[in-house]
């Protein structure tokens, strides 16, 4: 796997004693992205996707709004002590006319694998204006639909099943149809890359669309939706009162708790019937 996962050495201990043994661990590494040159943000992630995971970053925080406002993608200004490039410095070239990222956000740019959002100076700064406002989309999606997913998300991680260190995003049809699942050790990252290959394919405003993740949801990921215009978010676990609020007022619904043939609807709940 490359990597994307690494062995350590680890001492396993049961009813039969202790014993020595090699455990595969989840790989976690800096990314530096720089727009146009520029330093922008660190963000502790599982290598792989890097270029979705910088396009999905940018169209979440209004930057991009389609794949052609990126004229390229490249790795670049990071070695290690042989010389070899480590690929964790990604610079995007934006095309002429797009706007860069508003500095005026104050934003502290460094972000852990847990939460993206705390770095924000504030409510005001990350309550995004959204180009594709889910509000109007006619989505909808039937429980049993819904409650196929988290199986269906979790076949699709792989690098879970070795490490079981990862977190989970995918994106589906409103029949259950799974579009792309991507895994990472930060929440936010994994839905990053989700996004990015939606809008690399075309595909934002995600219209019709269902995005599934693999534990809580919070305020940051229900921004992430209203920005990529997807109308249904779906957590196996708890939302936040935040989220709440903010899938309320932006038109999404928010689907929590999904476990079995339950789940909780905290907002729109008309588009699950």
């Amino acid at each position: 796997m490359g990597r994307l996962s690494v062995r350590r050495p680890v001492v396993r201990i049961g009813p039969d004693g202790r014993r020595r043994t090699l455990d595969t661990l989840a790989a976690e590494e800096p990314l530096e992205l720089r727009v146009d040159g520029k330093p922008l943000s660190v963000t502790m992630r599982t290598p792989g996707h890097d270029v979705e995971l910088a396009h999905g970053f940018l169209l979440t925080e209004g930057v991009l709004g389609s794949a052609s406002d990126v004229l390229t993608a490249r790795y670049c200004d990071s070695f290690d002590d042989d010389g070899r490039n480590t690929y964790n410095v990604l610079d995007i070239a934006l095309a002429a006319g797009v706007e860069p990222p508003d500095a005026s956000l104050e934003r502290n740019f460094y972000t852990t694998s847990s939460c993206g959002v705390c770095g924000k100076a504030s409510l005001d700064a990350v309550r995004l204006k959204t180009r594709f406002s889910p509000a109007a989309d006619p989505l909808v999606v039937t429980p049993a639909v819904l409650s196929a997913l988290p199986d269906a998300l979790r076949g699709a991680q792989k690098l879970f099943d070795s490490t079981g260190g990862l977190h989970g995003a995918g994106l589906f049809t409103a029949d259950g149809e799974l579009l792309v699942a991507r895994e990472d050790v930060g929440r936010h990252n994994a839905v990053d890359k989700v996004l990015g290959w939606a809008l690399l394919q075309d595909r934002v405003p995600a219209a019709g669309t269902v995005l599934m993740v693999s534990g809580r949801a919070s305020f940051e990921l229900v921004q992430k939706a209203v920005m990529a215009g997807v109308p249904l978010l779906s957590a196996v676990s708890a939302p936040s009162s935040l989220a709440v609020e903010l899938a309320q007022d932006a038109g999404v619904t928010l689907v929590g708790f999904l476990r079995g043939e339950t789940m909780n609807v905290y907002s729109h709940d008309a588009r699950v019937t």
